[in-house]
């Protein structure tokens, strides 16, 4: 993954901005935009915002062989993130190691939406996927998201379906 658009007079609304994997660096910084996505978004944490950090960035070195994030960076800070899960499936006699993958936690800092960052990072994550050989990659989407995910390839799928816990059968 390499800098996008180095810029220059009538550079596109992406210039100076990198694309690549995030590095054991970049972690406390994926936290926060984690954090603030939530906070962004009405969640009330059940933790601190330091409590999280730590949390989220010992969890994101420990899970790096199945959750890959990419980072879009502006100079040294780290204005998005996008993370690829990698998820082992049931070998076949057609296919001994199989592997599929899900898009999760694509955010992009609000003063810079709306000018492609999100898309240079899912085409990054999408490359990434198929160079490891993935059968395929699904997203949950935001309803907002939902024509930049299919601008980038993805399409509705009539075998692809989810089950969520009843009020009946979540945790009290």
């Amino acid at each position: 993954m390499s800098d996008v658009n180095e810029g220059g007079p009538g550079a596109a609304p992406t210039a100076g901005i990198n694309i690549r994997s995030a590095e054991p660096a970049d972690l406390v910084a994926v936290a926060t935009l984690r954090w603030q996505w939530i906070v962004e978004n009405g969640g009330v944490p059940v933790v601190t915002q330091d409590e999280f950090v730590e949390f989220f960035a010992d969890w994101a070195a420990r899970a790096d062989e199945s959750h890959h994030c990419t980072v879009a960076r502006r100079g040294e800070t780290v204005i998005g993130m996008a993370w690829l899960a990698v998820v082992p499936r049931v070998p076949s006699p057609q296919a001994l190691v199989r592997a599929s993958g899900d898009v999760q936690c694509v955010y992009v800092m609000p003063a810079e939406r709306d000018a492609g960052v999100g898309a240079l990072m899912l085409d990054a994550v999408l490359r990434q996927a198929f160079d490891l050989g993935l059968e395929r990659v699904t997203v949950h989407s935001s309803p907002g998201a939902i024509t930049a995910y299919v601008r980038a390839g993805f399409a509705v799928s009539d075998r692809l379906l989810q089950a969520t816990p009843s009020q009946e059968t979540r945790p009290r």
